[in-house]
């Protein structure tokens, strides 16, 4: 598919596979390198749930790595927990497109002998020392769906280097034996032996969507300015109150501001839903982590039972006082401008007169 070669090409990756979802890309791959049924897969705490549900979808089992109060994966804790259980895969989730520090991630990674597959969902056009995101691993897994960086209401694109790993993925995609046709897939005598010993799950991206994708690809890099430009802004602007706190965001990463998260450590439950409730009188709307019952893309582990109950108090600390909001580039600066007045305003109101 022209896509595929496209999205290779930006990328700067040998191969792409185009998929159904960034769900089925993140499953494909696990499957593709090797997991196996009942096996430990690391992966963050601060996710959504298809990470998890990609892992229990190959029959491994989700065991979640403590979250840093900027929102990355806990790499001493990554360390500790691939020794105590012996993992050998981590699906690394760039949850809101905070990327951790890759070389050191990496560092661990081969002193502990674990296999990286990123999750870009948030992170498309992402880069950490000029290496863009989903390079770092042995595969990168893209979502296309509604609010993702480029969108086709669902999709996903699954990037290697590696032509056998890409090889099993395209069976497993549901190549029917057309392996030759992919726009951006290792020669042919890669399938050999793979297209024979490869179940097919059926799970390729149609011509439409992929027809809607490539227009947006042209675009994108404008668009990460666009997003970027509207996410600093407001980190700015919130940044100001000293009860708000926002992630830190290295030099070496150049992020996509696509969404913008901020804390208050000191706000309560109670205040959290009082806080949400004048946001919302106002139109704006902001979610918060920190709620008992899943509610949109804001789910977190205590939700996913089927991982079994997992103690994560670092991180449970951190989502109680988290705020998420998307920035589409249908907002302008001056909206960004008014959201972040809303937002102080109700923050000022909340924070002093409930928490004193």
């Amino acid at each position: 598919m022209a896509l595929e070669r496209e999205y290779a090409a930006w990328q700067g990756a040998r191969f792409c596979l185009a998929v159904a979802s960034g769900g089925q890309a993140m499953q494909i791959a696990l499957r593709a390198a090797g997991v196996r049924a009942g096996e430990t897969v690391l992966t963050n705490a601060f996710t959504l749930a298809p990470v998890p549900g990609a892992i229990a979808a190959v029959g491994a089992k989700p065991v979640f790595v403590e979250t840093t109060e900027d929102l990355v994966i806990d790499l001493d804790d990554l360390s500790s927990k691939a020794k105590r259980t012996g993992a050998r895969y981590l699906l690394l989730s760039h949850m809101r497109g905070h990327l951790c520090d890759m070389e050191a991630l990496l560092a661990v990674a081969t002193e502990i002998d674990l296999k990286v597959i990123e999750d870009c969902a948030h992170t498309m056009g992402a880069t950490w020392n000029g290496r863009r995101s989903g390079s770092f691993g042995l595969a990168g897994c893209f979502s296309t769906q509604t609010y993702k960086h480029l969108n086709s209401g669902e999709g996903g694109l699954l990037t290697s280097d590696d032509a056998e790993f890409i090889a099993r993925a395209t069976i497993l995609s549901g190549s029917y034996m057309l392996y030759e046709r992919h726009g951006a897939g290792p020669n042919a005598d890669t399938y050999t032996n793979i297209r024979l010993d490869t179940p097919n799950m059926s799970a390729r991206m149609d011509n439409l969507r992929a027809a809607l994708l490539r227009p947006q690809l042209q675009g994108i890099e404008e668009a990460i300015c666009a997003w970027n430009a509207r996410h600093d802004l407001l980190a700015a602007r919130l940044a100001a109150n000293p009860e708000i706190r926002i992630p830190h965001r290295p030099a070496a990463e150049r992020y996509v501001g696509s969404s913008i998260q901020f804390m208050i450590p000191v706000i309560s439950a109670k205040s959290a839903r009082v806080l949400l409730r004048l946001l919302a009188d106002m139109g704006v709307e902001v979610k918060w982590f920190g709620a008992k019952a899943p509610a949109g893309f804001t789910s977190d582990h205590h939700s996913w039972r089927y991982a079994g109950a997992q103690d994560l108090p670092r991180t449970d600390a951190i989502l109680a006082g988290l705020f998420d909001m998307r920035l589409p580039l249908t907002f302008s600066l001056d909206d960004c401008e008014l959201i972040a007045d809303h937002i102080l305003d109700a923050v000022t109101a909340v924070v002093p007169k409930v928490e004193a």
